[in-house]
């Protein structure tokens, strides 16, 4: 029964809240019919909603089916986490989208599941909205942006929000954002081929160096995209752990970086059953988790078959398409 851990989805509810009372959450929703878009008061201006990404939840369980996918782990749009805005509007914006999510894993309690967003960088404030989703809404975990406003998780004091991660054993879903492409990615498709995953690998890297891993050994993190490049990566992480001015550059990891491998999660968005084959054999099967991307461009419009072409033995397949992620959330509703 396949479990799809990397799904993006905006229930109309949030729409509608904004339609009338945008201003609460500082921000304004610019509607061009048939398109809307958010503008955030400080700046942020996100494009308009890709069609498959607030369609009617019944499209929603049409494509679903047309993937094989039984359930999907439900997170909103990265793009409109808005962490530049101010506490107070910073908490009430992720409620909003936490209980709007959390209605529809509600009426569909064996199709969708919620990773709940919080309101960093206040992490007092983001460990409160975990508790919030993790006790009250259910949520199967967390998710948020491999940056905060272009700074590295792990240059961030988030220390509270880790330690109420770990101590709810909540997962915590990475996911790179780009909101606005940089001068040498406005063409040729590279924010979502190259960006995305450079930013989830600058992130890791943070993590690691800043010594997050060594003081929260029992955070679990699932990283998109096949974890970037780390994966790929791991030689020259090792190779300039070793020799960069470890005090000047802020590096406290007790370990190499190829020794973390193994804490984190990926998710099996590749495009290439090859380079699948080879995820497996540098983070194991048992760290894998299917995922799609639906509702964007880049995603794998047939996860389930990506893996099946990979050759895992049966076992390996269902290790990936759906016993590690019930193992990592036992809060997924069985189908």
């Amino acid at each position: 029964m396949p479990i799809d851990v990397h799904a993006h989805y905006v229930p109309n509810r949030i729409i509608a809240t904004l339609e009338e009372r945008a201003g609460d959450f500082g921000l304004s929703l610019v509607k061009t019919p048939p398109q809307c878009a958010i503008h955030f008061d400080y700046g942020l201006k996100i494009r308009p909603f890709f069609q498959k990404l607030i369609e009617p939840v019944e499209q929603r369980l049409d494509g679903m089916a047309g993937q094989g996918v039984t359930s999907q782990v439900l997170s909103v749009w990265p793009d409109i986490f808005a962490y530049g805005l101010p506490g107070a509007a910073a908490t009430r914006w992720h409620r909003l989208l936490n209980e709007s999510l959390s209605q529809l894993c509600l009426q569909h309690p064996e199709r969708f599941a919620l990773f709940a967003s919080v309101p960093l960088p206040h992490a007092a404030a983001a460990a409160r909205e975990a508790e919030f989703a993790m006790k009250q809404l259910g949520a199967a975990g967390l998710v948020v942006a491999a940056n905060i406003e272009g700074v590295n998780l792990g240059e961030v004091d988030l220390d509270e929000f880790w330690h109420a991660a770990v101590e709810l054993e909540a997962p915590v879903f990475i996911h790179p954002v780009q909101a606005a492409p940089t001068p040498r990615t406005q063409k040729f498709a590279l924010v979502q081929i190259a960006q995305y995953t450079f930013d989830t690998t600058l992130c890791v890297g943070s993590l690691i160096f800043a010594g997050v891993l060594d003081r929260f050994p029992g955070l679990q993190i699932i990283l998109a995209h096949g974890g970037g490049t780390f994966p790929y990566l791991t030689g020259r992480f090792d190779c300039l752990h070793a020799r960069m001015d470890r005090a000047a550059q802020g590096d406290v990891a007790a370990a190499d970086p190829s020794a973390y491998v193994r804490r984190f999660h990926y998710d099996t968005i590749l495009h290439s059953p090859m380079h699948l084959r080879w995820l497996a054999q540098a983070v194991s099967v048992e760290n894998m988790l299917l995922g799609s991307d639906y509702s964007f461009p880049p995603a794998d419009l047939d996860p389930v078959g990506t893996v099946r072409r990979a050759g895992f033995s049966d076992v390996e397949t269902a290790k990936i398409l759906d016993y590690n992620a019930r193992a990592l959330m036992p809060r997924l509703k069985a189908a």
